[in-house]
Formats: structure tokens, sequence, C-alpha cells
């Protein structure tokens, strides 16, 4: 097996698993473990995959955006912890923007015993808040995206623009100095972007594994943000290089 064919099955193997090891690439490849990282480090030199310890993840990019599935066991404690600080975050909001995605959807949890006015365009946070007796929950119309079950597009946008929110929960596929955050689809981008818009304050929640990405829709500056949640997981010196630009890194 030639180098190119390798790693192209290394890419469709970490997007079907989540993950890839270099032990077991090896062994289901039969090349040696060098041969492996060396193909690791070259499939993220041109940012398909992450590489983290003992092997990779894949990178969202234009081609390729993760499913709920992956994104509810991958990070998933962390994923926690930022939902939980993020929900500390209200100082007396009482309009929240949830974006699509999954750590929204544990925010959502962390809201149901709060008085606010929820507007998500999320089917899972609404879903999430369906039996609150104190949440008030506005679904964004538009057309429904499978892979995050999320509306988009223009009946989306629109609602969004005749609204003033106090705070915006965002997520993003990938978040970088140089490019902002940024996404894999133009139509989401659209809708991240004028949730910032409309906004009073955004915050930012993101696994550690978004940063130093990016990806083809860029949606925001980091400026824009006046919090970061992520975990610690990520850095301390990476988190300050992110805070010179603006915002306020919380690591959980």
């Amino acid at each position: 097996m030639d180098s190119e064919t390798r790693q192209n099955r290394i890419i469709e193997l970490a997007r079907a698993r989540g993950r890839v090891e270099v032990v077991s690439l090896a062994e289901e490849l039969q090349v040696a473990s060098e041969t492996i990282r060396r193909d690791l480090k070259a499939l993220a030199s041109r940012r398909l995959l992450k590489r983290v310890h003992g092997g990779a993840v894949p990178a969202e990019t234009a081609a390729f955006e993760s499913g709920l599935e992956y994104r509810s066991q991958v990070d998933l404690a962390q994923k926690e912890r930022i939902a939980q600080a993020a929900a500390g975050l209200l100082h007396g909001a009482e309009t929240v923007y949830l974006d699509e995605g999954f750590t929204p959807r544990l925010i959502a949890h962390q809201l149901a015993d709060q008085r606010l006015t929820v507007v998500t365009s999320s089917l899972l946070a609404a879903e999430a808040l369906a039996h609150s007796t104190t949440v008030t929950v506005l679904l964004l119309g538009g057309r429904m995206r499978g892979r995050t079950l999320a509306t988009v597009d223009q009946w989306a946008v629109d609602a969004l623009r005749g609204l003033v929110i106090d705070v915006a929960f965002l997520g993003t596929n990938a978040v970088s100095r140089e490019h902002g955050l940024t996404t894999s689809d133009p139509a989401v981008a659209a809708v991240k972007s004028t949730a910032v818009t409309v906004s009073r304050r955004s915050v930012l929640v993101a696994a550690h594994s978004k940063f130093g990405l990016s990806n083809f829709c860029r949606f925001a500056d980091v400026s824009d943000f006046e919090v970061i949640v992520t975990g610690t997981e990520l850095g301390f010196a990476e988190a300050t290089t992110y805070e010179a630009l603006g915002p306020t890194v919380l690591r959980v």
C-alpha cells in the first residue's frame, strides 16, 4: 500500500471511528508505528487530522463535519464542565440564544429552572427545555440540517435579525487566532454571525480540540466574544494568547 492510499484510509477510519491510535493503525495497515506517525504528521499538516496523545482525531473541514453521535461521545466530561460554567454567566440575562451543537444542548439542561426566554436554532436544545415551567422557548424556523438537527437559511436569519438578545452561547467547528471562528457550512455561518450581531454579549463554548484549527466559513472574530469557556485541557499558555485578543478565557 503506497503512502497516499494509506493516508486516505487513515482519514476514512478517523472519520468513521472518531479517533485512531498509532499502535492499532500499524497493526491494521501492517506497517511500522513510525510510518503511521509520519502519516499522522503529514495529515495534521494538511489540517485533515488533529494529533492527540497516542493518535489523532478528525479535523472538521468543508468536506467533513462530525455528527451528533460523535459529538456526544468525544470530550464529554469536558463539555459537561463547560456547560455548567457557561450557565453561570447569565449575569441577570432575561433572553438567551442557544446555538446548534451538543454543548449548547447541555447548557439548555442547566437553564431549565431559570426564568428566561430562550431563542434557539437547535431542536435538541428546544427539546431539553420542553418540560420547563419557567423557560419560554422560541424555535427558529428554516431548513433543518439532519446532521445537527438545527435550522438554517433565510427564515432563521430573518427571525434573528428582528431580536435583541442579552447573551448568546455559541459553539464553533474551529477557532484560531489567525482566522477567528469558522464552520463548514455557509448557511450555519450566517445564523451564527447574525446571533453574534444581535446579542449584547457573546460567549464561546468550545472544547480544547477546537483550538488552533480553521474551517471553511468565517462567522466571527475572537474579539467579538466577551468570554471563551473551555476545558483545562487547553494549555494555560495557549489560552493566554486568545485572551490577548480581548475575551476572558475561562478554563474549567
